[in-house]
């Protein structure tokens, strides 16, 4: 899932939750989909950050090399 579509789903379900329009006997099984979602969502985010971080770490690499080329 994207985490887009995870995070849309996850807005909807806690606005369905926080006006009261879910029933008691769905309420359990929405809270384990709100929990999935959340986690997934945390899981791009990491995935993200890793990529994001290796990104900046070969640019600050990069340029290193060409400081010391210089």
């Amino acid at each position: 899932m994207k985490y887009t579509e995870a995070f849309a789903e996850l807005q909807r379900l806690v606005r369905e939750m926080e006006s009261g329009q879910i029933e008691v006997d769905q309420l359990g099984a929405q809270v384990k989909r709100a929990t999935e979602l959340v986690a997934a969502c945390r899981a791009v985010l990491t995935e993200t950050e890793a990529d994001v971080q290796k990104i900046l770490d070969d640019l600050q690499k990069g340029s290193q090399n060409i400081a010391e080329e210089n």
